[in-house]
């Protein structure tokens, strides 16, 4: 059974990837705000719980590694250091998209062709699967 730090960092890996995948179906629906859209107040939900799941990301996947590998920590450590400058990235484009009055399809859409959000997801596939291999 993973230890407590692994299940937060999953439950951060699926927040930002439930959000991603709403916003992916956000930006397709044409809204031109979202006080008038049916999922206007979701929009607004994924954002701040991708915005929370974010907020010290970097420090978290770090103690994953230390708990899986300690001795090896330092392989990590390069890659960890991407994926929290990565995390802080996002988080700032996320409160952006947040800190509008109106959040459009459109604004949505550049959100998520955001390069900083794509690298994360990568960022975090890629930690993900690294830590599930330690961990056998």
């Amino acid at each position: 059974m993973p230890d407590a730090s692994r299940r937060d960092l999953d439950r951060c890996i699926e927040a930002v990837e439930a959000g991603y995948e709403f916003l992916l179906a956000y930006a397709a629906q044409g809204h031109e705000s979202d006080r008038h859209a049916g999922a206007g107040g979701e929009v607004r939900r994924y954002l701040a719980d991708m915005d929370e799941a974010l907020n010290g990301l970097g420090e978290l996947a770090l103690a994953c590694a230390e708990q899986v590998d300690g001795e090896s920590v330092t392989e990590y450590r390069g890659f960890l250091d991407a994926l929290d400058a990565d995390a802080r990235k996002a988080r700032a484009a996320v409160r952006l998209v947040l800190s509008r009055d109106d959040i459009s399809s459109q604004l949505v859409d550049n959100l998520n062709a955001s390069s900083h959000l794509r690298a994360l997801l990568t960022d975090l596939f890629l930690i993900d699967e690294a830590l599930k291999a330690s961990e056998e």
